[in-house]
């Protein structure tokens, strides 16, 4: 599966979670398909979102680049470490 695609995919549907808190927030209520994680996501972020996507079975992806460069992808002026598609 080509994430960098169903990014976009979800940019155009409106089903793009940005931002830890609201990512962990979906995250814990079982309502996101794909995470999306910054190269350089902070190691207690990464571990939180690891643990809970194991219980709720969600895949998770690793980006091939920084935050900042994962935010101007997804098409925001700032750095994003998180990302996830509903």
């Amino acid at each position: 599966m080509d994430y960098k695609n169903e990014i976009k995919k979800a940019i155009e549907e409106g089903k793009l979670v940005i931002g830890t808190r609201k990512v962990m927030k979906k995250l814990k209520l079982k309502k996101l398909k794909l995470i999306i994680m910054a190269s350089n996501c902070p190691e207690n972020i990464k571990k939180d979102i690891e643990y809970y996507a194991k219980l709720s079975g969600t895949k998770i992806e690793i980006f091939d680049g920084t935050g900042k460069d994962l935010g101007i992808f997804c098409g925001k002026p700032f750095p994003a470490a998180v990302v996830a598609i509903e």
